[in-house]
């Protein structure tokens, strides 16, 4: 089994960086992909960005491309989550899910393990 837990979230004003932080417990594998989404209430969850655990490739939104990334030196089993240029729009619960296997799924059907998220909160 494993387990995964968001931290960092939080409220800011626009403009504002945040850094959130997934580490994932328990069971490890050898091939996995960490990813971000984020969910606001009463519309269903969108891909933010994932990091696939061989070679690091990173892959994100459109929405948040240029302004979030996933660096790329993170520990085994953790993942963050830059957040540069923050907007109100931004705001949602941030969820990290890992899927086993090094694929840049973008549908949250697609991954296997979640975290019970981070609030992130961007005033205007």
């Amino acid at each position: 089994q494993v387990q995964l837990a968001e931290s960092g979230g939080g409220l800011v004003q626009s403009g504002d960086s945040l850094r959130l932080t997934c580490v994932a417990l328990g069971r490890t594998f050898r091939d996995y992909s960490l990813a971000w989404f984020r969910q606001v209430p009463g519309k269903d969850g969108e891909f933010v960005g994932v990091i696939m655990w061989r070679g690091g490739r990173t892959y994100y939104s459109d929405s948040v491309k240029g302004r979030f990334t996933i660096p790329g030196d993170n520990a085994k089993s953790t993942m963050s989550l830059q957040m540069d240029s923050l907007k109100p729009e931004d705001t949602a619960v941030y969820y990290c899910a890992l899927r086993v296997g090094v694929v840049a799924a973008t549908e949250m059907h697609e991954y296997h393990y979640w975290g019970q998220g981070t609030q992130v909160t961007v005033s205007s």
